[in-house]
């Protein structure tokens, strides 16, 4: 791989983690909700993480020409599963509220980091820059299934709230 070409997709996967965060933060600051505010700000700490430990990465690459290992392995958002679809959470995002379209829209987003990451791991040589992108990517995935689920919440409400069901 050229040199070029991981620094473009390092400066690339940065600008979009901090993109998340700017959003997120955004979102959190322009809610009424406690637990809405509470969890937009979790994202954007996420996205926090994922910009230092890239950026790291980046300096790592600038100075030595590769990646530095990293701990990969470890998954940081399993404690926060449990935590993020709260009946809080639930019962203050209603459907056609700001923070529903957030979530939509995050949810665009964190796609879009899947398929950035994943694409990259399976294109990197380097095997540290392909345990980082694979991490990144599971852990953008995990990101994307706390999405979903708040996404699916809210419209089995609206389905509910307005007589959808066929039954």
């Amino acid at each position: 791989m050229s040199e070029d070409k991981a620094v473009e997709i390092l400066k690339n996967a940065i600008l979009l983690e901090k993109r998340g965060k700017a959003f997120y933060s955004q979102v959190a600051q322009h809610t009424s909700g406690k637990a809405v505010k509470q969890f937009f700000e979790m994202m954007a700490d996420e996205e926090v993480k994922h910009i230092n430990i890239l950026s790291d990465q980046f300096k790592a690459y600038q100075d030595k020409k590769r990646f530095d290992p990293g701990d990969f392995n470890d998954d940081h958002s399993i404690g926060i599963a449990s935590n993020v679809l709260t009946e809080d959470l639930k019962a203050e995002i209603a459907a056609a509220d700001y923070e529903a379209a957030a979530i939509s829209a995050a949810m665009s987003m964190e796609e879009r980091a899947i398929k950035i990451y994943s694409a990259r791991a399976e294109e990197a040589e380097d095997s540290n820059e392909k345990a980082l992108y694979e991490w990144l990517a599971r852990w953008e995935t995990q990101h994307l299934k706390f999405l979903s689920d708040i996404d699916r919440e809210l419209k089995e409400q609206i389905w509910n709230d307005n007589s959808f069901w066929p039954f």
